[in-house]
């Protein structure tokens, strides 16, 4: 009911009103000054109440009736209005308004259909720019792919083709030395173990890199648990890992961190020689922590990281969400890798 008298209308009545009590109180005023300073006779205290509450009834009536009359056009522009601001907010930007009225509403209304039709054109842009985005991501990933197969090209032929190459040319020589000298052929079959169980850890750290980028659904700790129970079936390492469940990240910034747990474990299956490896991720105050470490062979860090395709891709996906990269390495000494994402807080829409 409050609502409803502070509507348009009602406010044009109570503007009538206010006219009509100022002119009331005029009017008494000059007639109590000629009642007190003449005194006609045809002027009583009687006839002043009269006239003025005869006035009241009057333009009490006359106030009401000219107020709904006089507001009636504004209301209905004003209706009109409402209804196409509520239809540009419900994402309908074909809505039109047309007033002719000659004065602000129309105004108004040309201001509305304008934006409605600038709205329209910013939607169709956005559109556009989501379908072009798509095309991209797809070209991109394509890009990506086609990189990484080379990549891997590559890698089979540098280290596993090479080492498998050099392996049946080391079990010919053997198989031809076995009766003419069974000690040194002995001693090359042990080679031969050698080459073949790092050619097996090479194909595994390759294989690690066929895995799919994306958890596909898992939270972060899920799929690391996974990657590693997966390793411990594959491989003589011992792996201790300490995950904790409730850090809350983005998917972007949860993907990125996978892939560079995966990669971290490539380097050490291909290149560590370790058997001990630990995984720590944490989160504290603002930030999630994530420590890597092994007790392998290590490495002069100054000179090795500049040539490391692997530790060059970890620093870019950290840098990429916004963290803090550090690696530390000794020879004999084993490596540390230690990673810091800010943990950004969600936006509230109110």
């Amino acid at each position: 009911m409050l609502k409803r008298l502070n509507s348009v209308r009602y406010a044009f009545i109570r503007s009538h009103f206010y006219g009509m009590f100022l002119t009331v109180l005029i009017l008494m005023s000059v007639l109590l000054g000629l009642y007190v300073l003449r005194e006609p006779s045809w002027l009583s205290q009687g006839a002043i109440f009269f006239f003025v509450g005869l006035f009241i009834v009057v333009s009490g009536l006359v106030s009401i009736y000219v107020g709904f009359q006089s507001s009636g056009g504004i209301k209905e522009n004003l209706d009109g209005m409402t209804t196409m601001i509520r239809a540009l907010a419900q994402g309908s930007y074909t809505a039109k308004i047309y007033l002719n009225t000659d004065d602000e509403f129309e105004h108004i209304a040309e201001e509305l259909n304008e934006l409605a039709g600038k709205l329209q054109s910013q939607v169709k842009s956005l559109q556009r720019m989501a379908d072009e985005k798509s095309e991209f991501a797809k070209t991109a990933h394509k890009a990506a792919t086609i990189e990484e197969r080379q990549r891997l090209a590559r890698d089979l032929h540098d280290a596993v083709s090479q080492q498998l190459f050099a392996l049946t040319m080391m079990a010919q020589a053997t198989e031809r030395l076995f009766d003419q000298d069974p000690e040194r052929a002995k001693a090359q079959l042990g080679e031969i173990t050698t080459m073949s169980l790092q050619a097996q850890t090479e194909m595994r750290a390759l294989l690690l890199h066929l895995r799919p980028v994306h958890l596909s659904g898992e939270s972060l700790h899920e799929g690391i648990r996974t990657l590693i129970h997966e390793l411990k079936e594959k491989c003589q390492i011992e792996f201790s890992v300490e995950l904790d469940d409730t850090i809350d990240l983005s998917d972007g910034a949860e993907e990125h961190l996978f892939r560079i747990v995966q990669e971290a474990l490539s380097n050490i299956l291909r290149h560590a020689e370790a058997s001990d490896v630990h995984i720590s991720l944490k989160g504290m105050s603002d930030q999630v922590f994530l420590h890597i470490r092994d007790n392998g062979k290590g490495f002069h860090v100054n000179q090795d990281k500049k040539t490391s395709y692997g530790l060059k891709t970890m620093q870019e996906r950290t840098d990429e969400i916004g963290g803090t990269f550090a690696l530390r390495s000794k020879p004999g000494e084993g490596t540390y890798i230690d990673i810091r994402i800010p943990i950004q807080e969600a936006v509230v829409d109110e």
